[in-house]
């Protein structure tokens, strides 16, 4: 009924909330608790300072504050933010609904809300928490890429130095030709090397100013956009209003290198996973990224693999969550948008830990190259006589043929590939040259053979080299170099 008041008991919203003039009635304490984010936001503490402190001098730039109210303000908040570095921030249940609601809170009573009062004049929660994203996940994203670093030199260093250990390739998880576990570093060192250039572009995007949109249709006291952005360490501003309310593409586009890279981090995970098993025995974890079992007393269990193939699955998820929560919300800033908040918050946590883990995981791994060698099958050099052949002018998909069945031979005699004599293949095929067991049953020669030149990117120790220098001009330049470290 009009001009009744609100039921005994019910509260109003705390004089500090910054929406609170237009209600009578109080919250709903289980709505209160749904809606506050401080739990989680104050995260961003340092960042809405800094914020606040360029709002507060651009208003300054145009007369809203004077001089002496801005050195207040930027006096009030190096307390405020001092009190959040040294944990002493006290927090007020109830009252302080957010980052934004609790540090203006405390810098009224730092300072007296006579002043404080005024620095919210012509900004939004919508334009500030916006800007307060954009600084945290540029942060956490420059951290990130210093832990990319860090991993690609572990790849690097132990690709240039373990070059002389061989092992099988494999596809479908089946032996199939010999290779350089070098040759196998490395190829995950080219997808963290593409992950890394891709992370600089997801920071190049994110890296533009949405302080001064207001609520949505922009600033009626003519602020210095541009002043703001360049104070806050950004390349330039979002350019309309709206848009840059409602954006929160930065976000989405980091999970989605998250669920990319995560990708990657998992498949490496499973390939030493299977081989640090028995039946492979290739490698041997640190105990430091190991686990025993509870009841028996021989495992060695890697935990730290099955964890990081694990939390590929679970970044995919956030990924899919938080698309789906802004794949139909109308225009503008709605609050589902919150959600992404503990999304980025979690995807960056995820990713730094993962990344730390997997860098300790290399650069304590042992190596069994003893047991490498000792899987390498005679068979997996099938592909050997086909090219002898075509050397000797047979075409390869008559050549393919002829190699298979000197494999059905060697199995229906019962003996390894490499023990059938020069008489017993030339049954096979009379072109087989007299050199042929000599040239094709020798896992160093079949690896040697792809070691580059103008074939860039094979096994052998040429190519493998080459590959190594790379990957250190990329992490030097920056840059992913197209054509041969020549060009």
């Amino acid at each position: 009924m009009s001009g009744s008041k609100a039921p005994a008991g019910e509260s109003k919203p705390a004089q500090n909330m910054l929406w609170g003039g237009r209600f009578t009635g109080g919250l709903d304490p289980l709505m209160e608790a749904y809606n506050e984010s401080l739990s989680y936001d104050k995260a961003f503490y340092a960042h809405d300072i800094a914020g606040s402190i360029a709002w507060a001098r651009a208003n300054k730039n145009v007369g809203i504050l004077t001089e002496k109210e801005f050195n207040e303000i930027e006096r009030g908040f190096s307390i405020v933010k001092k009190e959040w570095d040294t944990d002493s921030f006290l927090i007020k249940p109830g009252v302080d609904e957010d980052i934004h609601t609790a540090n203006e809170r405390r810098l009224g009573e730092v300072i007296g809300q006579s002043i404080a009062g005024k620095l919210h004049t012509g900004r939004s929660r919508n334009d500030q928490i916006a800007t307060d994203l954009r600084l945290w996940l540029r942060h956490q994203l420059q951290t990130l890429q210093t832990h990319l670093t860090s991993l690609l030199r572990i790849i690097i260093s132990r690709a240039s130095t373990e070059t002389s250990f061989l092992m099988p390739g494999y596809t479908h998880l089946q032996r199939a030709q010999p290779v350089r576990w070098s040759h196998f570093l490395l190829s995950y060192g080219f997808f963290f090397a593409a992950d890394h250039q891709r992370l600089a572009n997801v920071l190049k995007d994110l890296n533009r100013c949405p302080l001064g949109a207001g609520a949505l249709s922009g600033n009626v006291f003519n602020v210095d956009r541009e002043a703001i952005a360049r104070e806050l360490g950004f390349d330039g501003i979002c350019w309309n209003s709206m848009n840059a309310v409602s954006d929160r593409d930065s976000l989405l586009e980091t999970m989605a290198w998250g669920s990319r890279f995560m990708g990657h981090v998992s498949r490496l995970s499973t390939d030493l996973i299977l081989y640090s098993a028995q039946e492979f025995n290739f490698v041997r974890l640190a105990d430091a990224y190991s686990t025993g079992s509870s009841l028996m007393p021989q495992k060695k269990n890697p935990d730290a693999l099955e964890l990081l193939r694990g939390k590929s699955g679970q970044m995919h998820g956030i990924l899919a969550g938080f698309t789906a929560t802004m794949n139909a919300i109308p225009s503008c800033y709605n609050k589902d948008m919150q959600e992404g908040t503990q999304a980025i918050l979690q995807t960056c946590h995820l990713l730094s830990t993962s990344t730390q883990i997997l860098t300790g995981v290399l650069s304590t791994l042992s190596l069994l190259p003893e047991k490498m060698s000792a899987a390498l099958e005679p068979n997996m050099l099938a592909t050997e006589l086909a090219d002898h052949l075509v050397r000797r002018g047979v075409p390869f998909r008559v050549t393919h043929h002829i190699a298979g069945r000197v494999v059905a031979l060697a199995e229906q005699r019962g003996v390894r590939m490499d023990e059938l004599s020069l008489e017993e293949l030339r049954g096979v095929d009379v072109r087989f040259g007299d050199e042929v067991v000599e040239e094709c049953f020798d896992h160093g020669r079949a690896v040697e053979k792809r070691s580059g030149g103008k074939a860039k990117g094979g096994t052998g120790l040429a190519g493998v080299e080459e590959q190594v220098g790379v990957l250190k001009r990329f992490l030097d330049k920056g840059v992913m170099p197209a054509w041969g470290m020549e060009g």
